[in-house]
């Protein structure tokens, strides 16, 4: 018994969502089509200095009180979360999954390895 319960926790350990994706997996969605959901997490200020377009800014200190909203827009569709190098994200993305958006991953990198892998074009800072 102990066994299955074993593989079942496994099983469903290998059907979840990675916490992270690459800003090139990213960028291969984006270009798909695929349905995603941007969220920038960080300050209006950093916003404004570079930005992934159709990104929503929603600034970590506001992710509680946005959480209805997020998951209504997080239904069928992958919530990807970015800041500037990825450390905020993944405590939003953490926080996000511990109150029910499973598909929530944070970009690995942030904002400043979109910069330099995918759009030069965006500024860095």
């Amino acid at each position: 018994m102990k066994l299955k319960n074993e593989y079942h926790l496994y099983s469903r350990r290998e059907n979840m969502i990675p916490y992270q994706i690459s800003v090139s997996e990213l960028k291969r969605k984006l270009d798909a089509d695929d349905p995603l959901y941007l969220i920038d997490c960080r300050e209006p200020s950093e916003y404004e200095i570079a930005r992934i377009e159709g990104a929503e800014l929603i600034p970590m200190n506001s992710t509680r009180e946005y959480l209805e909203s997020i998951k209504e827009m997080a239904k069928d569709r992958t919530t990807v979360v970015y800041c500037h190098h990825g450390v905020r994200s993944m405590t939003v993305v953490n926080w996000l999954r511990h109150n029910g958006v499973e598909n929530a991953q944070s970009m690995e990198g942030g904002i400043e390895a979109w910069s330099i892998l995918v759009d030069p074009n965006v500024p860095r800072y």
